[in-house]
């Protein structure tokens, strides 16, 4: 019997096989599932915005829902976080916390990366008396710290999510203009632009077509960590009352609220805050993962 898998054959079959087709997103994703950390913050970052979804359905009780009898009471099979003072189950509060919190953070991102990320944008491109009136605005808002802004324009506007989304994108347009910008930057000497250029396409087609999608790694890796910065402001400004109105299910209002009752019943501050601390932590680990899978460096 002949066999059937000869040195002969085995060429055959290599030199007549179909090539792989390369793709950038396949490679950067395969580099990115190598990453451990990153897998890790993605598969919690998925979890988190699944219990912001279906909120309704894993939260055991209403985020308004008091059970006077219940008040002050610790972890327990009933209540897995204990509950507070009006007797409301931690553990929906903070359930529906990451639908407030990943909601505004979302929205936080959105506007800031169509405005600050807009801006920078414009810069990158066209340069010289554009890039130096847009740079010179972000310069005067980064010279006041990002989160004191915040406070400052969430103060004078008011409680109330649109005053929120507001004080936030406006501290964050200096860091995402630059950031935008450089990314931009770095593409505009690459040498399909300068090809694009010289058969006469229009500035806007070679922006939006050519330039930003040659950037979108760099510019996503930016946003993941807008994403982590903007929950980490929305904790801190409904902790110090200028957020938020109760009784909103926001984790920086809990905390708030929980604060008055931290040495006699410190779990009312612990869950919330660990809370706070995985989201933040999780869009961390997500954002390095990232930046090492779009690192031309590594390929």
């Amino acid at each position: 019997m002949s066999k059937l898998n000869t040195p002969a054959m085995q060429a055959y079959a290599k030199k007549h096989q179909k090539p792989r087709k390369y793709s950038a997103g396949r490679e950067t994703w395969q580099r990115f599932c190598r990453n451990r950390t990153a897998v890790i913050g993605l598969v919690i970052v998925g979890v988190l915005i699944i219990m912001a979804i279906f909120a309704n359905a894993i939260a055991p009780f209403g985020f308004q829902e008091q059970m006077a009898v219940d008040a002050y009471q610790g972890p327990s099979v009933k209540h897995l976080f204990g509950t507070d003072n009006f007797g409301r189950d931690l553990f929906s509060r903070c359930v529906f916390g990451a639908r407030y919190t990943l909601f505004l953070g979302i929205l936080c991102v959105i506007t800031a990366t169509l405005t600050g990320g807009f801006l920078g944008m414009i810069a990158g491109y066209f340069g010289g008396k554009v890039d130096n009136v847009i740079m010179r605005l972000m310069d005067v808002l980064q010279a006041i710290p990002s989160v004191l802004l915040a406070i400052c324009i969430s103060s004078a506007l008011g409680n109330g999510i649109p005053q929120l989304v507001t004080a936030i994108t406006v501290s964050s347009m200096p860091i995402m203009s630059k950031n935008f910008r450089a990314a931009i930057i770095n593409v505009k000497t690459a040498e399909y632009v300068e090809s694009s250029k010289a058969i006469g396409v229009g500035r806007m087609r070679m922006l939006f077509k050519h330039m930003i999608p040659n950037a979108i790694g760099v510019m996503i890796i930016y946003v993941v960590g807008m994403m982590s910065t903007a929950i980490s402001v929305i904790a801190s400004l409904s902790y110090l009352g200028v957020g938020l109105n109760p009784p909103a299910a926001e984790w920086g209002l809990i905390l708030s609220e929980s604060k008055a009752f931290f040495t006699s019943f410190p779990y009312m501050l612990l869950f919330p805050a660990a809370m706070i601390g995985i989201a933040t932590l999780s869009l961390n680990m997500l954002g390095d993962g990232l930046r090492d899978a779009f690192d031309p460096k590594l390929k």
